[in-house]
């Protein structure tokens, strides 16, 4: 197992949903001397995403170069094609991230922005309103979207670079030839970014150079885990790894908690409940969020080891999609990413082994179903590889 590259002399800041990232985001790029780079799974056309078109296209007028990668399925296929084309009319280079499957399967599931190699913004949040669902309905949400970013300035933010400015290059017209020497380029530059140890790291996943970086650095951190470890994703059903050390912790007197997200989806509760049993029966504490839509990404493991991203626990994001992480190895930070949690667990239902077994026959077998239905979908996406 490779171990992750840390980079010291960081500053990462926590940022709670839409109301402090949006802020956040769009005064980085109103401030943008240079460059932007910004890579979003969804791209709307709410009144949220327009302010944000707008400061992109501002700074594009002031002399910026700006880049915008946004993907064909998350922003809406047509639309994700209509807002590329109307970007670079307005003199930001925008490419869309494998349309029509010509590259396969995967998706950019990413949220990044780098500006001026100084800031990047990293985390979970969607160009989306906060307010309205992300699922396409357009059903405006009780209480806004519950999900995490981060601000990072300081020595990691040249890695954050490079993995943006090599997206951006392998979505151009480039031989075969010509995307093996990046890639061995980007290996090179990888290693020598990655001499200083400790603080903050970039975890990506990919189809190429990081197939299991994101899961690994989740099963390490597990294993390692002493006293407690919270994790938190909407949509749960991770493959037998994962599940196995979730168990182990737990079964290690580990205080495991899951907070998962409840509500969006039929099958994907039906799939989650269906490792309910299991897992509670090895001491793992389950709780549903439902007061709001949670799509955060994001775990403490004991008092110093924290991640915010992208990656959900899921098939589709641990062996598929292109994902992004940061880890941070710091007290305070994690201190304060727990005390959000916290209050998240608190307005969250736990679920006890009693209230499994009290549920019908019926919908049980619906939930070992539903496992059976995705477990073959996802061993046909990820060439067996989801177990």
């Amino acid at each position: 197992m490779s171990k992750l590259h840390f980079t010291e002399g960081n500053d990462v800041e926590l940022l709670h949903s839409g109301a402090q990232f949006f802020p956040a985001l769009i005064s980085s790029i109103d401030q943008a001397q240079h460059e932007v780079y910004l890579e979003s799974y969804i791209f709307a056309t709410d009144h949220t995403a327009q302010m944000v078109q707008a400061a992109l296209v501002q700074a594009a007028a002031r002399g910026v170069k700006v880049r915008v990668v946004i993907d064909w399925i998350g922003s809406d296929r047509q639309a994700a094609l209509s807002l590329t084309q109307c970007f670079n009319e307005q003199g930001v280079d925008c490419r869309c991230f494998n349309p029509w499957f010509k590259r396969g399967l995967a998706r950019t599931h990413r949220k990044i922005c780098v500006v001026d190699r100084q800031i990047a913004i990293v985390g979970g949040l969607n160009i989306i309103d906060d307010n309205i669902a992300d699922d396409g309905s357009g059903l405006v949400l009780p209480f806004p979207r519950w999900d995490f970013a981060v601000t990072v300035t300081g020595p990691l933010v040249a890695n954050i670079h490079l993995e943006v400015d090599a997206q951006w290059r392998k979505l151009g017209k480039l031989d075969l030839r010509t995307r093996f020497a990046l890639m061995q380029h980007l290996r090179a530059d990888a290693k020598v970014a990655g001499k200083q140890i400790t603080s903050a790291a970039l975890v990506v996943r990919d189809n190429l150079r990081n197939r299991a970086t994101i899961q690994r650095a989740y099963l390490h951190a597990l294993g390692m885990a002493r006293s407690r470890a919270i994790l938190v994703t909407p949509y749960f059903a991770p493959g037998r790894k994962f599940r196995r050390a979730l168990i182990s912790a737990a079964t290690r007197g580990v205080d495991v908690v899951l907070l998962l997200g409840v509500g969006q989806f039929a099958l994907q509760d039906a799939v989650s409940q269906s490792f309910y049993p299991k897992l509670l029966a090895a001491g793992v504490r389950i709780v549903e969020y439902g007061k709001t839509q949670l799509h955060a990404k994001v775990a403490v493991i004991d008092e110093d080891w924290a991640t915010v991203g992208s990656s959900n626990f899921d098939g589709l994001s641990l062996f598929v999609n292109h994902e992004a992480n940061i880890v941070v190895r710091d007290k305070a930070f994690a201190a304060s990413l727990t005390h959000e949690l916290e209050l998240g667990i608190a307005d969250g239902t736990e679920i006890f082994a009693e209230d499994v077994q009290k549920k019908a026959w019926y919908k049980r077998a619906w939930h070992g179903t539903a496992y059976l239905i995705y477990r073959g979908l996802m061993r046909i996406v990820t060439f067996g590889h989801y177990g």
